[in-house]
C-alpha cells in the first residue's frame, strides 16, 4: 500500500493521516471536533444507555448524555484537527491508500 502524500506550500513533504475510528465509551460530548472539522465527519447523537439501568414512568430520562459519532469518514482530509482539540484522546487515525 501506498499511503496518499503531499506537499506543503514551503515544500515539505506531508503524510494525512485519516479518521479510522471515534471511541464513543471515552468521549465526552464537549464537540470540539465537531467544530473544528471543515469536512462534517462527525456529528453529535444521545449516547447509547444500558438497558439495566432505572428509568422513570414518565419515559422520560433526566440526564440525558450526548456523545460524539463518525458521520462521514470517508471525507476525512486527513488534517488531524479532530485529534489535536480532543481531551480524552478519542480519535485514531492513520494514512490511507487512494480510494477507487
Amino acid at each position: 500500500m501506498n499511503p496518499i502524500t503531499g506537499v506543503t506550500r514551503g515544500g515539505t513533504q506531508w503524510t494525512p493521516a485519516f479518521i479510522m475510528e471515534l471511541k464513543e465509551e471515552n468521549c465526552i460530548g464537549c464537540g470540539r471536533c465537531f467544530k473544528v472539522c471543515t469536512r462534517n465527519c462527525f456529528e453529535l447523537v444521545e449516547r447509547d444507555m444500558d438497558d439495566d439501568e432505572d428509568d422513570d414512568d414518565d419515559g422520560f430520562s433526566d440526564d440525558t448524555s450526548m456523545v460524539m459519532r463518525l458521520a462521514d469518514a470517508m471525507d476525512c482530509i486527513g488534517c488531524e484537527a479532530c485529534s489535536q482539540v480532543c481531551p480524552k484522546k478519542c480519535h485514531t487515525h492513520a494514512p490511507a491508500a487512494l480510494a477507487v
